[in-house]
């Protein structure tokens, strides 16, 4: 077993899994929020509110994680179109009529976090949005599907990868999911291009815990950094995807902690 990967017991995964439910809550109210004229702030004020009332701390607000140089400003990572991940919420971008939004959030609650993240189309779609959203919720299921004890981290990476390949849609480089319990990021790196996992693979145990977070993109795997110092986007320009669940490996396998 890789060194630093964490292994949880069954009264662990429990709360791990209570950060996880109420990462779903505050995520499905989000989801009914999200319409033409909303603010990404408005977004981000509506998943404070209700992690709020539900007893959980932002898992996010002034987090500094293991890759980035500053702690992050924000309780939601709120990317629109051609932002892939780590959208700043900002007050003056408006959602409009035919967005993608993809909303990333996490609490901890107990000394336990729970991270999910999905992506919203507003309103009407065009056919290949469409495609890329089926594309990425198919293959965070079939991804799940592989997390159990016994199976390895390269299968895994491989079912999300051919998938976006099935779908004629892109892999994005250089981000994926991580393991995930005491803290938001922990060890291993989950990868959603077969590009990254550089022979580093891991055997799955009981006891792991991992986020799984396919990111797909139309037209590219390539992205680049905006002037925000945040926000990653398409290096074309075109719409990306992004579903999350935070999964535990268990005896009986799978166990999907962010289903409601």
């Amino acid at each position: 077993m890789k060194r630093g990967i964490e292994l949880y017991s069954a009264k662990e995964i429990e709360k791990i899994r209570r950060a996880c439910q109420i990462v779903a809550e505050v995520l499905s109210i989000v989801a009914e929020s999200v319409k033409p004229g909303i603010s990404a702030w408005d977004i981000e004020m509506i998943a404070r509110e209700e992690a709020k009332k539900r007893g959980g701390k932002p898992a996010f607000l002034n987090y500094r994680p293991p890759f980035a140089p500053d702690p992050y400003p924000a309780a939601t990572c709120v990317s629109i179109n051609d932002e892939v991940v780590h959208g700043l919420p900002k007050k003056e971008r408006l959602i409009k009529e035919g967005d993608l939004v993809s909303v990333d959030f996490g609490v901890i609650i107990d000394g336990y976090a729970g991270d999910s993240a999905i992506t919203v189309a507003v309103g009407e779609i065009d056919e290949d949005k469409k495609r890329l959203m089926e594309a990425t919720k198919v293959a965070l299921d079939r991804a799940v599907n592989e997390a159990y004890a016994g199976n390895w981290l390269s299968r895994l990476v491989e079912t999300i990868h051919s998938t976006a390949e099935e779908y004629g849609v892109f892999p994005v480089q250089k981000y994926g999911g991580h393991g995930i319990g005491k803290k938001v990021h922990e060890e291993p790196f989950v990868p959603n291009n077969r590009k990254d996992l550089h022979k580093k693979d891991v055997k799955f145990k009981r006891g792991m815990v991992i986020a799984i977070e396919p990111m797909f993109a139309l037209g590219t795997e390539n992205t680049y950094h905006d002037g925000d110092g945040w926000t990653v986007k398409t290096s074309d320009g075109s719409p990306s995807a992004h579903f999350e669940h935070t999964v535990a490996i268990t005896k009986e396998g799978p166990l999907v902690l962010t289903e409601l």
